[in-house]
């Protein structure tokens, strides 16, 4: 069989001081899927998403152990930190768009990443405006202030922001939690599209929701994955009692 996997994680151990928050994790997340991590507070879903771009890096007194491989190479040594952010987007759990305009906000990545041309801008801006379902309800808006917008809006903004540097992986933690239900059924429907064009991996509390949008669920429990595997079987057909016992709601 051809492996398809875009992001691997190879026993990840990492520590916060002497605690240890994840405990030899490995995982495979297949190019143009949706891979959901469920489980509950404070299991490790968010720490390890947060591997996957690099993002504990920035956080003091954290160690990391195993390797994260991205096509292949290792997001430790073979990759410069910021073209890795460039490669693998992030999305998170609160709308947090810039305090500048809806353009502004689309825009920017591309100026840092030396982009000034106004025409390419323009199209970049709409595009990826376009493929977050946002341009319709902005594009008469673009120079207006984005903290004007709705929080569904906000953060399909922040999806649209992701999407202007060209990524080909883009990391959800709980994007939709802090929105209404409508909103939740909009990015839902944006995860779907999205998934054609990048690879996607999404922490949420919601297991309907990743019932409803991954193709493959990694169950966390203190830190370890319990099971992993395609979404249907996890939920319908799980081999461990504990992964059936968290999505019957038994706890959590």
């Amino acid at each position: 069989m051809v492996e398809n996997n875009k992001l691997s994680a190879k026993r990840v151990d990492l520590f916060y001081g002497d605690f240890q928050a994840l405990h030899d994790v490995s995982l495979n997340m297949e190019k143009n899927k949706v891979t959901a991590l469920i489980g509950p507070s404070g299991c490790g879903k968010s720490t390890f998403i947060r591997c996957l771009n690099r993002m504990n890096d920035v956080i003091e007194g954290v160690t990391i152990h195993g390797d994260i491989l991205y096509d292949g190479k290792n997001i430790r040594t073979d990759f410069d930190v910021i073209e890795l952010r460039k490669q693998i987007g992030m999305v998170f759990q609160k709308p947090n768009p810039f305090p500048m305009t809806v353009f502004e906000n689309v825009a920017y990545g591309p100026k840092i990443h030396g982009i000034k041309d106004k025409t390419r801008l323009d199209e970049i801006v709409e595009t990826s405006l376009r493929d977050a379902a946002l341009w319709d309800e902005v594009k008469d808006r673009l120079h207006k202030p984005a903290l004007g917008i709705s929080g569904g809006q906000q953060q399909r903004l922040c999806i649209a922001r992701v999407l202007a540097v060209n990524p080909e992986v883009v990391l959800m933690d709980e994007p939709t939690s802090a929105l209404d239900p409508i909103s939740t059924s909009r990015i839902e429907d944006l995860i779907d599209v999205l998934k054609r064009d990048y690879t996607i991996v999404i922490v949420t509390h919601n297991m309907q929701q990743a019932g409803r949008i991954s193709d493959k669920t990694a169950f966390f429990y203190q830190g370890v994955i319990v099971e992993d595997g395609p979404t249907e079987k996890i939920f319908f057909n799980p081999e461990n009692p504990q992964t059936e016992a968290y999505i019957t709601g038994k706890f959590g």
